[in-house]
């Protein structure tokens, strides 16, 4: 398999080191037009052959049936090369968010369907994770009754790309560049997550809100016009046609109370748990004998892959042909349209509805 990693930042960096745990040979082959990125990344890697230009790359040798092209830069520059790629014949992979506008989105797995390639989304690195297999594993004993609501809820003091994570960073508190603060950076993971649990036919966001958390530790002399907290009532159709109501926060900076939790209540019992943390248990509380009753859930056993590996792992075992956790064609495109579901609603007012494609 030859890999070709589209930046060499960061996020191509995570890629390389998931390669390793496909279990086949892999061929990297990396472009960046930042010289000293990209020399920084083949002192890191010389096996590697690098490019200044995704298009010199694509174009360097005829594409084989399993080519992967990850395109891994900034959400600004994901849809060009990521045409490109699929215009090449080579299978695409695209870190999240998967673009800066459903337009966008559209086309790329437009261009990728016209050609014959998958079109896969990142957003997946959560997927596969033992807390939310039990999760998973529980909802599909109906146990729980009918499904009410879910409380799913990430709340971090200061927790901001650009600031203080990855500070050198700061085009991720430039909308122009980013496509949005933290519903954009952590809304893709959040959308995966939750449709890899409920596998929803229709998601509509009823309401939706967010702000700009202020702070001392806020830059100047810098764009800084993205938000850091947002919430939204959700109402997802499941395929048995039952409907469920979720409350969704999601801040990196909030002057309230750090809170990371989900709770998914039924008729007959209900899930606790962690969303983004699979080291905490989750819990089942149910009803014995007219008293409450709470155990934990034994979790499925751990595998060896990190959250950096599992999309790139993900989507090879789709092109494999093998059971996968990917998202891959409309359904990476579904998620990334309730993401910018949200703005949508945030800004306007309306609810926003999408229609999932399966």
């Amino acid at each position: 398999m030859r890999l070709y990693l589209i930046g060499a930042g960061v996020s191509a960096r995570t890629h390389v080191a998931a390669a390793a745990k496909l279990g086949e040979p892999v061929e990297l082959r990396v472009a960046d037009p930042n010289a000293e990125t990209l020399a920084g990344f083949l002192e890191a890697f010389p096996e590697a052959t690098g490019y200044a230009s995704a298009e010199e790359m694509l174009a360097a040798e005829q594409a084989r049936e399993d080519d992967v092209a990850i395109v891994a830069t900034p959400p600004r520059f994901h849809f060009a090369p990521a045409v490109a790629a699929a215009r090449s014949g080579r299978h695409v992979l695209c870190e999240k968010p998967l673009a800066m506008t459903v337009d966008e989105a559209e086309e790329m797995l437009r261009v990728a369907t016209e050609h014959g390639v998958l079109f896969g989304s990142c957003s997946t690195r959560f997927r596969g994770l033992p807390h939310n297999e039990a999760v998973k594993a529980v909802m599909a004993t109906g146990v729980l009754g009918d499904l009410v609501h879910l409380d799913f809820v990430t709340r971090s003091p200061r927790s901001r790309a650009g600031i203080e994570y990855q500070p050198s960073s700061r085009w991720f508190l430039d909308s122009r560049m980013s496509g949005g603060g933290v519903v954009m950076d952590w809304g893709p993971y959040d959308m995966s997550t939750l449709f890899d649990l409920l596998q929803p036919t229709r998601v509509e966001m009823v309401d939706a809100w967010m702000a700009k958390t202020r702070t001392g530790a806020d830059p100047e002399g810098v764009v800084h016009d993205t938000e850091s907290t947002a919430g939204a009532a959700l109402r997802v159709t499941r395929q048995d046609g039952s409907v469920l109501r979720v409350n969704y926060q999601r801040a990196n900076a909030t002057h309230g109370e750090e809170f990371a939790r989900a709770e998914l209540e039924g008729t007959l019992a209900a899930l606790r748990w962690t969303p983004f943390d699979s080291h905490q248990p989750v819990q089942l509380r149910t009803d014995a004998e007219g008293e409450p009753r709470e155990e934990t859930v034994e979790p499925p056993e751990r595998d060896d892959l990190s959250i950096f590996d599992r999309p790139l792992v993900h989507f090879v075992a789709a092109l494999r042909g093998r059971p996968s956790l990917a998202a891959i064609g409309p359904i990476a495109v579904d998620e990334f349209r309730c993401v910018r579901g949200v703005y949508d609603t945030a800004r306007t007012g309306r609810p926003t509805v999408v229609e999932v494609r399966r």
